[in-house]
């Protein structure tokens, strides 16, 4: 790959990473409820899934899509559904004090297989394997992954602690609730663009 390839490929992480969308609500939202500590799993889950998703995706799964255009309706369905069941999740957080010991953030392996039915996710893996790696050989995929894994981890980091800096503002239970219901409803406007496609 070379050098201009390289920084344009770069700069379409970065300007697909840092953008909101559901996993950095989800991560913000997190910050804000649990804390950066007890989010990192969660963090970690979103840097590197992604990242691993690519990979099967570059190698041969968008062809699905190819071969089977209802696909992109089955996701899209799933996608809404699961983003509902989240966001219902997210608004209905309780405040940490009334929480019982069972709430706590999404896991490593949750949030990487979160990658999986989130459209925001499929159309940057999409579009970067279409774009940055034609070829479709494993090389130049492991740059876009490993590309978005470096750039990835910096984006789960930053919206993390975004959240966790407004904790203090939100150790008020109605400001917290307030701020709950506020990253549901953007998580589902961030479905909009997905479901006027």
């Amino acid at each position: 790959m070379t050098l201009d390839i390289l920084l344009a490929l770069a700069l379409f992480c970065a300007a697909t990473l840092f953008t909101p969308g559901p996993n950095n609500l989800m991560l913000m939202a997190s910050g804000a409820n649990f804390g950066l500590r007890r989010t990192v799993p969660h963090l970690a889950g979103v840097a590197f899934g992604f990242p691993l998703m690519i990979v099967p995706v570059g190698l041969g799964v968008m062809q699905i899509f190819d071969l089977w255009p209802p696909a992109h309706t089955v996701l899209r369905i799933v996608s809404f559904a699961y983003m509902l069941w989240l966001a219902w999740k997210i608004a209905h957080a309780a405040p940490v004090q009334d929480r019982t010991s069972g709430a706590r953030p999404l896991s490593f392996v949750q949030a990487a297989a979160f990658q999986w039915v989130n459209p925001k996710a499929w159309s940057m893996a999409l579009g970067a394997i279409t774009l940055y790696a034609t070829s479709r050989d494993l090389g130049a995929i492991l740059w876009v992954a490993g590309s978005f894994a470096v750039l990835g981890l910096a984006s789960a980091l930053t919206w993390t602690t975004l959240g966790t800096a407004v904790r203090r503002m939100l150790a008020n239970p109605s400001r917290l609730r307030v701020f709950n219901w506020i990253m549901a409803g953007l998580l589902l406007a961030s479905m909009i663009p997905v479901l006027l496609t």
